[in-house]
């Protein structure tokens, strides 16, 4: 009578778990299906793009880029890397990094902190802070081409008031780089601010309130303790979107100086798109894009081991 007991228990264990393998199997297959939208449409403009690019580096190709014509292995990542024309790409590009991601998160942060108040009348100031997300790159573009025009420029016409010389804004290799970046700035902040604004409006008014009442916390000490702690999460999302978009900028460089004076603003993804389409060298382009992809990947992943140890989660 035991051995019947047991082996009916048997039975049904191995029926359960038959009927709990069928419904994970028919849950995966209903999540495929929810997902397989997104997974056709990342097929079709990212994982085929991906393939092919890598494809492409390792061939020469006809003028159109559509064909290849003679495996060369690893004889394209040599070239880019002897070229001296790729190298100063890339320390043009850390440059307009180092430039422009401090100086726009900084300005988002105190212009969010400053619009976080509640004042009369902020809300205009909200959106006239975040009124630059709302412009397209090449309409921005030819915004400041024309404050940085050399004499009909607003910027240089100030300097003639004060008394100082000209300055070649986008034709001087001095200030060329600096000067895209600083446009670059003003593009990215309405954008930085808006995500900061959110951060400071998410913290609990309750941790402002203890520290008023223990020992009634002075404005700066409490930006210290309490607002850069709390708003940590999203400064360190902003910080990393800032960081991969710096790495991809492309439009406001082909619309302001095309990459020159003398290469100074030649940044790697400029180089790219000139190699690709109009030395139509795609198998070159698609080695340089590769490499801006590892380095992205590898000073991003670095970013995430020692950025997110600071992070402060509520």
């Amino acid at each position: 009578m035991n051995d019947i007991t047991v082996r009916t228990e048997t039975d049904y264990a191995i029926e359960f778990n038959k009927i709990k393998k069928i419904h994970r199997i028919q849950s995966f297959f209903k999540g495929i299906l929810f997902l397989l939208p997104s997974i056709l449409l990342f097929s079709v403009f990212l994982f085929y793009p991906m393939m092919k690019t890598i494809y492409l580096s390792f061939f020469l190709t006809d003028n159109s880029g559509g064909a290849t014509t003679v495996y060369v292995g690893l004889d394209n990542f040599k070239a880019i890397f002897s070229s001296p024309i790729f190298l100063q790409s890339l320390k043009v590009t850390l440059l307009f990094v180092v430039y422009t991601v401090p100086g726009t998160v900084l300005i988002s942060l105190v212009l969010a902190i400053l619009a976080n108040e509640k004042l009369r009348g902020i809300g205009i100031f909200r959106t006239i802070f975040s009124s630059t997300m709302g412009i397209s790159v090449a309409a921005a573009s030819v915004f400041w081409m024309f404050l940085f025009h050399p004499t009909i420029g607003w910027l240089n016409q100030i300097l003639a008031t004060l008394g100082i010389e000209a300055i070649g804004w986008l034709t001087d290799p001095d200030w060329a780089l600096l000067s895209v970046s600083i446009s670059t700035i003003w593009m990215n902040i309405g954008f930085t601010f808006l995500i900061l604004l959110g951060g400071l409006q998410s913290i609990d008014s309750y941790l402002y309130e203890s520290a008023d009442i223990d020992g009634g916390a002075s404005y700066f000490y409490k930006l210290r303790r309490i607002t850069i702690p709390m708003l940590s999460p999203t400064l360190f999302f902003v910080i990393t979107v800032s960081f991969i978009n710096a790495f991809q900028t492309f439009g406001q460089v082909d619309m302001l100086t095309r990459g020159g004076p003398q290469n100074e603003t030649n940044v790697i993804v400029y180089s790219i798109y000139q190699e690709a389409f109009m030395n139509y060298q795609h198998g070159s382009a698609s080695a340089q894009a590769i490499v801006l992809f590892v380095i992205i990947l590898v000073l991003t992943l670095i970013q995430f081991k020692l950025g997110e140890r600071k992070v402060h989660y509520q």
